[in-house]
């Protein structure tokens, strides 16, 4: 999958790249052996979203307040350059403009640029975090994030479960309007995923896609491809889709009651399920329940080790993750492990090298950092972070054997010792 639109590092943006393949554009991987262990060293902070990397040693970070919500006024982002190692800050922007609270996003364009989008702004921003442009988006809703496609442009959308959402794309440099906004056929929770310059939308009941028009300077609908997973299910919508091999793969059931923890956080009286859409024909699709238990729920995407053909899923509310061997463009899942009690809710980082997963488990302590064998489910090492909410954000890799996490007011790096 492409990230040509993105900067040339091991982790540019959220997921290593708008596929949401979560595994690291250069490196090897922890490749923990027997007898090693691992350790992290920590700092609080506001509401962390997620790191990204750019030349080796530069770690951003973006956060974003919280308290401000509660009283109805507009909340604000903030990116940080940290060093590496210690986790301290070496630059810090100002206060960006926002408005209605949600995780945002942030990305480094392969103009070698920040890009953040926090609320209802856009920023662009040098690499010691200080602002060169600022732009209003249209709808007064927090807009959850961005992609880079493959010609350069931004594409970002507004979240919500009632008002339709709409598309607007953005001009490098300038954060210039690139055409109108596009009203998608309806609502949206989950973030934006593309590939080259094809943008896929995962809607509260259906997922369908738009691609770039250079000559008509807009994003058309394809109306040949759209899937109604919902159907005359009871299932709520689906959150983030990962692009690989040839398919869309996402979870349902994303409407949830997550506070502190997505434990027991579920609403719905079904399971989730993992669900799989041909890129090629949107009729070919395969539906999977994940747990098989009542109250099922997620907030984020699958994980798909387009090496080893393994999707990985789970059931945040009851603590479940499932892994199964995939063929590509073809039917039928092989399970091959089931990990109950198991409390993984965040995005993931996949070493297609070593074969190792990077997850989650939160429960008595907190938070754990796990990492896992792929294809056996065999744990190969856990450090816990301190933090005492469930992690449902972004992580990132680090320039060696480490890896950065953050879990809403916590931090951290973790590395082989």
């Amino acid at each position: 999958m492409s990230a040509s639109g993105y900067y040339n590092s091991p982790w540019p943006a959220e997921d290593a790249g708008p596929a949401r393949l979560q595994a690291p554009l250069g490196g090897a991987g922890l490749g923990l052996r027997p007898g090693e262990k691992l350790a992290s060293v920590s700092r609080s902070t506001l509401m962390s979203t997620m790191p990204v990397l750019g030349d080796p040693g530069e770690v951003y970070l973006l956060t974003h307040s919280a308290l401000r919500a509660q009283l109805g006024l507009p909340t604000t982002s903030c990116v940080e350059l940290v060093d590496a190692g210690s986790l301290q800050t070496r630059h810090r922007s100002p206060r960006l403009a926002g408005g209605k609270m949600w995780p945002g996003g942030m990305a480094l364009h392969r103009d070698g640029s920040l890009y953040v989008v926090y609320g209802h702004w856009a920023h662009l921003l040098d690499r010691q975090c200080q602002p060169r442009a600022s732009r209003q988006l249209p709808v007064n809703l927090p807009y959850n994030s961005f992609v880079v496609l493959e010609c350069g442009l931004i594409v970002t959308k507004n979240l919500s479960d009632t008002v339709p959402a709409r598309l607007s794309v953005l001009v490098p440099g300038t954060l210039d309007f690139a055409g109108g906004d596009i009203e998608c056929p309806e609502p949206s929770i989950a973030r934006l995923s593309a590939v080259g310059d094809t943008v896929y939308v995962v809607g509260v009941r259906s997922i369908f896609r738009y691609a770039w028009d250079a000559a008509r300077g807009a994003l058309v609908l394809d109306t040949e491809w759209r899937f109604d997973y919902i159907g005359a299910s009871a299932q709520s919508y689906g959150w983030d889709v990962v692009l690989a091999d040839g398919d869309a793969w996402f979870m349902d059931n994303g409407r949830h009651r997550y506070r502190t923890k997505m434990l027991g956080a579920g609403v719905a009286r079904s399971a989730n399920r993992l669900i799989r859409v041909s890129l090629t024909d949107a009729t070919d699709v395969e539906i999977v329940e994940i747990s098989g238990i009542a109250g099922g729920s997620i907030t984020n995407p699958p994980l798909v080790d387009v090496t080893r053909r393994i999707v990985v899923g789970y059931d945040s509310a009851n603590a479940v993750m499932r892994a199964w061997r995939y063929v590509p463009g073809g039917r039928g899942l092989e399970e091959l492990w089931r990990k109950d009690g198991f409390g993984c809710a965040s995005h993931m980082i996949c070493y297609p090298q070593t074969g190792e997963l990077v997850t989650n488990d939160f429960g008595r302590g907190g938070e754990h950092v796990v990492v896992l064998d792929i294809e056996t489910g065999a744990e190969r090492g856990r450090v816990r972070l301190g933090g005492e909410t469930q992690g449902v954000v972004f992580p990132a890799v680090g320039f060696g054997r480490d890896l950065y996490w953050c879990s809403m007011r916590r931090f951290g790096r973790v590395f082989v010792a």
